[in-house]
């Protein structure tokens, strides 16, 4: 307790000189929805105010090709994001490749309309059915069809397959179930962001097989012909706002 009362009597003499940014974590909690305990609350904004700093330091710093922003995960030091939000899994079976860097210029699907909207996982280790849907969304696309495919359905309904919910799974796996299945839209089964027990196997929207690319030369060859499906370590994307991403871990 007196270390609680310490701490926020250290927070309340800083804020006190420094009343933008007390602001600015008072608007990140009115934005968000989000209080806490006292105690929480002090470590929070410590949290948040180192985070501030780390971004404007970063965005005047004019070699960076991205820049850092206020968001949902400024609250979190990078330990905290990577424990609460990925959730890496052991590669088993994969091909390696090698490593080698290829020069292959810039490819924006995303301005020939190839790329369907962002989504949001929430705090659920999901990112390989969004990863999946994506890819089978960006399909569509170049058959002339919009889609919006459910991620909740492979969240439930590919363990067999070798996923785990919301604890990690893999995309490749995710597409063994569409291939096996099918699967059914966003409308008809929505994103709950949580496990849940599967409600409705496979659906309308099928494909007949997938393709995987283990090294960089055929990485940059597909790339070229269509979006793709990938895995990254995104220990440090919290804070990115905008621009070209380059401090993959």
């Amino acid at each position: 307790m007196v270390a609680s009362l310490v701490s926020i009597a250290i927070l309340a003499a800083y804020y006190g000189t420094h009343p933008a940014r007390s602001d600015a974590f008072d608007e990140w909690k009115g934005q968000f929805g989000i209080s806490w305990a006292p105690e929480e609350e002090a470590y929070r904004r410590l949290i948040f105010e180192k985070n501030i700093l780390k971004i404007e330091e970063h965005n005047r710093d004019a070699t960076h090709t991205y820049q850092m922003g206020v968001n949902q995960f400024t609250i979190y030091t990078t330990e905290e994001f990577a424990e609460r939000f990925l959730t890496p899994m052991p590669m088993v079976g994969f091909p390696q490749g090698d490593d080698t860097m290829i020069e292959i210029g810039d490819v924006d699907w995303t301005t020939k309309g190839k790329v369907s909207r962002v989504k949001n996982q929430g705090q659920c280790g999901s990112c390989w059915a969004f990863s999946a849907t994506g890819v089978m969304e960006s399909s569509a696309l170049f058959a002339g069809k919009t889609v919006d495919l459910s991620e909740q359905q492979l969240v439930d309904c590919s363990r067999p397959q070798g996923n785990q919910g919301c604890n990690g799974g893999w995309p490749s796996n995710a597409l063994k179930y569409v291939q096996a299945k099918g699967i059914t839209t966003e409308s008809a089964y929505g994103y709950a962001a949580t496990d849940q027990a599967c409600k409705t196997e496979g659906g309308a929207f099928k494909i007949s097989g997938q393709k995987s690319f283990s090294s960089c030369s055929g990485l940059s060859t597909q790339i070229n012909n269509s979006p793709i499906s990938v895995t990254v370590d995104a220990t440090n994307w919290s804070p990115y706002r905008s621009g070209v991403f380059n401090n993959c871990q």
